[in-house]
């Protein structure tokens, strides 16, 4: 596909994808500026539309809810997801990032879907003092219609992930307690999980 010129690329990055996010706010890469390869997407309508999904599905309401959050790391175009696979930055092969860290891709099947690593900034001091990043991802179990979601350590920053098929799926990275923390059919998916975020609400609210 045709690659955006200069002129574009600026009309691209104004593009509004929420009441809070612009399509500038998810192109920053360190792969693409170490390296010098420019995260540009190959179908910027795609990209726009897959964005606009996850910042008004997902990202949006946990603003709301929970105040500013922070982008680690959002979009990647094949070109730089790629050289952060081969050069090992922790990125997964392009074919397995379509419609995830890569936006202006459909998956095998054809679905629509986007990934941000973000960091609730409300939610750091309890999960310093704690470690029960479960506090989180049980609340956007709960409530947000998130695809996927996986943890890690530093700041609890975590990988969501919106799919027009949501898998329901949580991970994390997070040692002692590394691996699934759910998925459909696993005994604790269904119902509400309030009890595990019951004492970081109480914090808030004080």
């Amino acid at each position: 596909m045709k690659r955006l010129s200069y002129n574009g690329l600026d009309s691209f990055g104004r593009e509004r994808l929420s009441k809070s996010f612009f399509m500038r706010d998810f192109l920053y890469s360190e792969i693409a500026n170490f390296y010098g390869v420019p995260n540009i997407p190959s179908d910027p309508e795609l990209a726009i539309k897959a964005g606009r999904h996850l910042c008004e599905e997902l990202l949006e309401p946990l603003q709301d809810q929970f105040g500013r959050i922070s982008i680690r790391s959002a979009f990647r175009s094949c070109e730089v997801n790629q050289l952060g696979n081969e050069k090992r930055h922790n990125c997964s092969v392009n074919e397995r990032n379509y419609a995830a860290h890569i936006w202006d891709r459909r998956d095998e099947d054809g679905l629509m879907g986007a990934t941000a690593c973000i960091i609730v900034n409300s939610f750091v001091p309890y999960y310093e003092r704690t470690g029960h990043w479960e506090a989180l991802a049980w609340w956007i179990h709960d409530h947000l219609p998130y695809s996927t979601m996986t943890f890690f350590p530093k700041c609890a920053a975590f990988n969501v992930r919106w799919q027009e098929r949501p898998k329901r799926h949580i991970k994390s990275e997070i040692p002692p307690r590394k691996g699934t923390l759910t998925k459909s059919g696993r005994e604790n998916f269904e119902g509400s999980h309030e009890r595990e975020y019951a004492a970081w609400l109480a914090c808030c609210a004080t």
